[in-house]
């Protein structure tokens, strides 16, 4: 856990990037482990708000929920204001009540496309899990069984076109990998071509969990 915190640190001592807020980005192929990495990050900085682009997307826009990320979230941050956003609903396929979102000193955003150029401006940082789009499907369609397959089979060929017009790994500040016994991360693409761009390399905790 020792190193994790020390990634809360760094991302902690990041200047402000959407208002008061460090926006960080955690990116990746679906089923990548995604939500379970934001959720340890989050504890080790003490309990940072996690928003789920899942909550933005829908059944018809799986993509396009730029516009409701910017009026709803990013829009109120850089006015230093509390977010409220309406949560999707898949079961139901509607919109909820809106729910708050504090602009905490670090906030985490948390799905695919996340690191999207449209969003990158108002980025303190780009974290990318680096495990390749095939064996990450894969671990999705274990998790989400045979009901899904029909889903799963739209969502894979929206996300390659999504990554093939708009790439969030070129532009990631560190490349996430889960292993054995916890995480361990590099510098990514964007962090090596900048000179004096530091980060905090490795992560050693308890076994990790399976879930995307």
């Amino acid at each position: 856990m020792e190193r994790l915190d020390e990634l809360a640190a760094s991302l902690r001592a990041l200047q402000p990037s959407c208002g008061p807020v460090r926006l960080v980005a955690l990116d990746g192929h679906a089923g990548s482990g995604k939500s379970t990495f934001a959720a340890r990050l989050a504890a080790a900085l003490g309990g940072a708000p996690v928003l789920h682009l899942d909550d933005l997307a829908t059944h018809e826009e799986l993509f396009a929920w730029t516009d409701r990320l910017r009026e709803q979230v990013t829009g109120p941050f850089s006015r230093g204001e509390r977010a409220r956003y309406a949560a999707y609903d898949w079961t139901l396929r509607r919109f909820g009540p809106a729910r708050p979102l504090e602009p905490a000193p670090v906030v985490l955003v948390e799905g695919v496309g996340a690191g999207r150029a449209a969003v990158r401006t108002e980025l303190a940082r780009l974290l990318w899990m680096d495990l390749d789009a095939r064996e990450s499907w894969a671990r999705g369609r274990r998790r989400d069984g045979p009901a899904q397959a029909d889903f799963w089979d739209g969502w894979t060929a929206a996300e390659t076109r999504h990554f093939a017009t708009d790439p969030s790994r070129p532009y990631a500040d560190l490349l996430v990998r889960q292993c054995q016994e916890g995480y361990e991360w590099r510098p990514g693409p964007y962090a090596t071509a900048l000179p004096n761009h530091s980060v905090t390399v490795g992560d050693h905790q308890g076994p990790p969990s399976t879930t995307a």
